[in-house]
């Protein structure tokens, strides 16, 4: 995609792994994550649109949507096999803490099993995340399962 940037170590293949490789990312929650994040999944819920609303919650201002949470986290495993993968086979999160606007999340992936695929020129990546604010607080963990190809360009 003209003008996306690069991604260290994208294409990495599935021979490449080994359990207990770590990679991530860090990146900060901007209010314009919550605005079109809103616009893009539908979820004009007051917690994550409404500053007013937000503010007299119990969380005291806007927060992210546990999905953006979620697919934020995801993001550096898929960049990461960008164009060796085959699929995204699995992902399940768990939300821990609020996220808010101005927050630095630090993403932080560990490989934890490798199940070989040979009918798929490959296997499958298990892995675990944590990301920890600012505050080193965790906010979510996940579990990541992806189909990833030995080969230099999926197909």
């Amino acid at each position: 995609m003209p003008g996306a940037p690069l991604i260290t170590g994208a294409g990495r293949r599935y021979s490449e792994f080994r359990v207990g490789d770590t990679f991530g990312a860090s990146f900060t929650i901007t209010e314009a994550h919550l605005d079109r994040g809103a616009e893009l999944i539908g979820d004009f819920n007051p917690l994550h649109v409404d500053p007013v609303f937000a503010r007299a919650s119990k969380f005291g201002g806007r927060i992210l949507h546990g999905v953006l949470t979620s697919a934020l986290m995801s993001a550096p495993f898929g960049n990461l096999v960008s164009g060796t993968a085959l699929g995204y086979l699995e992902h399940n999160a768990r939300f821990l803490a609020p996220v808010r606007p101005g927050n630095t999340l630090t993403v932080t992936w560990t490989v934890m099993e490798l199940i070989a695929k040979p009918r798929h020129d490959g296997g499958i990546v298990v892995a675990e995340c944590v990301a920890l604010n600012q505050d080193d607080v965790a906010v979510a963990t996940a579990t990541g399962k992806m189909l990833v190809s030995d080969s230099a360009s999926a197909s």
